[in-house]
């Protein structure tokens, strides 16, 4: 997805994407998305679902960026245009969503009889960003200027061992570097206030609510206009609750269950070396706005790969990157945190930015209250979210 293109962002703001096998949603069981603790399919939760059935709402919606990022397309060029103020016109079949149900297939059909079922070969692999894949070499690009690295892409060296005291001195700086672990402990839940942008708020700032409980509970509630919209996690189980989703409450699992639980437990960072486990080092050197970082790499608990960037001269982390699993690839999801200051004696980031391949929101706080009292119902499931508009009639 083109972030800079005015259509992206108009569609992201007023649909969320569901590039080309998105389908209208069946408003009348979105009630139902977590309500026995099972997430809901995508099947049960739109119409028209053709060839990705059998999969949870939140791995069809991250299935529908992945469409996007491989083409650098937004909802209504899949879609056509009369689906930006329809979610029922987006169960119609368009010369694209057809094409696009042959190339899944076409994919699947690859990587099974070609790679042992690996997957090798997705959308991104030929699409690059663009509609039409490229079939003649450029002589641009051969003599060119190779493209600057993507940090977010850095592969581990093979020849370089993995060494745990490697990894232990990186994460012990961290901690140490945001108030060492005997402070760490005496931090046991905040609330927090400050704003929230986005594509889902045109940019425009507005209030947003944080609530977090030690070791791994935590809320965000972001107060847009036509709602709250709110993601939730217990230290089990995770929910978004937006009124810009199509469906109401979308239960999260697998990668993105496994980065709701990351974000909860880096809130409480003093348990970092057991929020991931098979730890890597040994990246080569890699720099973020300039400042050279050290790279770490763990698995979470559900499978996802995850990339920790800490600062080599502060020790602070300054980047996560999650690498979500959906049926036609993986998607990333990064979080750049920034402007750290104590609270109590802890560091944390009042500053942080999401991007993600539908995307890209930036969180500003400006008030910590520490140890504070915190509802455990706080962090229980949300209720499916309604527009102000629709309460109201």
């Amino acid at each position: 997805m083109k972030f800079n293109s005015r259509r992206t962002i108009r569609c992201a703001v007023g649909t969320v994407i569901l590039c080309l096998l998105g389908t209208s949603v069946a408003r009348s069981q979105s009630g139902k998305a977590g309500a026995d603790q099972k997430p809901q399919m995508s099947e049960d939760a739109f119409k028209n679902i053709q060839v990705l059935r059998g999969i949870p709402v939140n791995e069809f919606m991250g299935t529908m960026g992945f469409f996007a990022a491989s083409l650098g397309m937004n909802c209504t060029d899949c879609h056509g245009d009369d689906s930006a103020g329809s979610w029922d016109r987006y169960a119609d079949d368009t010369p694209l969503k057809q094409t696009a149900r042959r190339m899944v297939l076409m994919e699947n059909l690859i990587n099974r009889s070609d790679f042992g079922a690996t997957r090798m070969v997705t959308c991104y692999t030929c699409h690059r960003g663009v509609q039409h894949p490229a079939v003649t070499p450029s002589l641009d690009e051969q003599y060119g200027a190779p493209p600057p690295a993507d940090p977010d892409q850095v592969e581990m060296i093979p020849s370089v061992p993995d060494s745990p005291s490697a990894v232990e001195q990186i994460l012990d700086k961290f901690i140490q570097a945001v108030g060492g672990a005997q402070q760490l402990g005496k931090l046991t839940s905040f609330t927090a206030k400050g704003t929230y942008s986005g594509f889902d708020t045109e940019f425009q700032k507005v209030p947003v609510d944080v609530f977090a409980k030690a070791p791994n509970q935590r809320t965000t509630t972001v107060h847009v206009t036509a709602g709250d919209d709110t993601t939730s996690f217990d230290g089990s189980d995770a929910w978004i609750a937006a009124t810009n989703k199509p469906v109401p409450l979308i239960m999260l699992t697998k990668g993105d269950l496994d980065g709701a639980r990351l974000d909860a437990e880096l809130t409480f960072p003093a348990t970092i070396k057991q929020s991931l486990s098979k730890w890597h080092v040994g990246f080569p050197p890699v720099k973020i706005n300039d400042r050279a970082v050290a790279v770490v790499e763990g698995t979470a608990g559900g499978g996802t790969h995850v990339k920790l960037f800490f600062d080599k001269t502060s020790g602070l982390l300054v980047r996560q990157v999650r690498f979500v699993d959906t049926p036609v690839g993986l998607i990333p999801l990064r979080v750049d945190y920034s402007d750290y200051r104590a609270v109590a004696g802890v560091k944390m980031p009042f500053h942080w930015t999401t991007t993600w391949v539908d995307g890209q929101s930036t969180t500003e706080l400006s008030n910590v209250q520490p140890n504070a009292a915190v509802a455990e119902a706080k962090f229980m499931k949300p209720a499916p979210a309604v527009s102000r508009g629709a309460a109201s009639k």
